[in-house]
């Protein structure tokens, strides 16, 4: 037995000797050939070259989001119901994060805006914006339908004027919160529609259409204050905004003098890292005094590619509204492209007590947001309601 146990421990020992070797040799190798394939990966290795769909979003976003100076191209709204616009502007620097701009827009419905701003941004440590404007308007076929939520779906026109100058402020004391105040001279001269509609003296009186034949000029003055988690109010597929305002407009002549209350609530809710995001809204506009004159142009509306969007803009008014909707977005591109369906659901009333859930006005739809990371450049929506289709394209999102 102690020979055979001799004999095994021999043999194990020749064993280690050849085997320790051998696999040593085996792993130095196998640490050589890694070292050579990490070599040759580190002389193959490129700076990162971002696709054509990344370069055209950062561009985009620095050219036309990032406050642009020099000359630029302008994309907005000269008034709802206008139609596409063409415009530019051009801005200059003359002080840190602060501007001066000119802008102008022109659309197919021959609307115009000439304005010039002056913008301060980030003062206070990042918590105060500055804002002062002036600027002139011209609609000239604004739609009207009538007064109330059951009118006819026929349309008149008018056309308004609007001269304007003032400035607000917005104040973000806290990670959240905000808080926001502003004043603004506003002269409005109404003439007849243009276009192959009706205009309105043709069609509505003064009991019919408040205000119908006067020019208001208006002081008009608003402060507000809310809790604003969003990344962006231009484009957010997280947090939330909840905010009341109060506006005044102090009619020059006191005949048109109104309160208002607005009242709105907005919540993105992501589902798995954001790859769908269910966004909800909710707005509310309430005229305080039921004795208060408020002119037909003035009142809150519905119908428009931010309201109901299957309505075409200005559809109801009424000294009242109520707003609701609903998207399930899902985002089949980070870098520039969601995708949403869609619901809205709203009314308009004359008082404070018809502001019910019934009778609601409703559309359902799909859309298409091209964005970057704080706007939303274009979003093309299709909506069906009570009274058919409407395509929307829009500069702005939908909330």
């Amino acid at each position: 037995m102690r020979s055979r146990a001799r004999g095994f421990t021999v043999c194990f020992a020749v064993c280690v000797l050849v085997c320790v070797p051998a696999w040593v040799k085996a792993q130095e190798t196998r640490a050589d050939e890694i070292a050579a394939q990490q070599a040759r990966k580190a002389a193959e290795l490129k700076p990162y070259q971002p696709g054509t769909a990344e370069r055209w979003v950062t561009k985009t976003h620095r050219n036309l989001i990032e406050l642009p100076s020099g000359v630029y191209p302008y994309f907005g709204s000269v008034y709802s119901g206008g139609g596409f616009t063409l415009g530019a502007g051009y801005r200059d620097y003359y002080g840190d994060r602060t501007h001066v701009d000119l802008k102008g827009l022109y659309s197919i419905e021959n609307y115009k805006l000439i304005e010039v701003s002056t913008d301060s941004w980030g003062q206070s440590h990042g918590r105060l914006d500055l804002h002062g404007r002036f600027g002139w308007r011209d609609a000239t076929q604004v739609a009207f339908y009538g007064i109330g939520n059951e009118t006819p779906a026929e349309r008149s026109a008018f056309r308004m004027k609007q001269g304007y100058f003032g400035g607000d402020l917005a104040l973000r004391p806290g990670k959240y919160s905000m808080f926001g105040a502003g004043v603004m001279y506003e002269d409005f001269t109404m003439e007849s529609g243009s276009g192959s509609d009706p205009s309105i003296e043709e069609v509505h009186t003064p009991e019919t259409a408040p205000g119908l034949g006067v020019n208001p000029k208006y002081m008009h003055s608003w402060v507000s204050a809310g809790i604003d988690s969003r990344p962006a109010a231009g484009y957010a597929r997280r947090g939330g905004l909840y905010e009341v305002r109060y506006l005044n407009y102090a009619d020059q002549d006191h005949t048109y003098t109104f309160d208002r209350v607005e009242g709105e609530v907005v919540q993105h809710i992501p589902i798995l890292r954001e790859t769908w995001v269910i966004s909800l809204h909710g707005l509310v506009k309430t005229t305080l005094d039921d004795n208060d004159n408020v002119p037909y142009f003035l009142m809150p509306a519905l119908g428009s590619g931010r309201t109901l969007r299957a309505y075409p803009s200005w559809r109801f008014r009424d000294r009242q509204s109520l707003l609701m909707s609903g998207e399930f977005r899902w985002i089949p591109n980070r870098l520039g492209l969601d995708m949403a369906l869609f619901y809205d659901t709203g009314k308009v009333a004359h008082q404070w007590d018809d502001l019910s859930f019934r009778g609601l006005k409703s559309d359902v739809g799909i859309g298409v947001r091209f964005h970057t990371p704080l706007a939303t450049p274009l979003r093309i929506e299709v909506a069906k309601g009570s009274e058919g289709f409407n395509l929307v394209f829009s500069a702005n999102a939908a909330f």
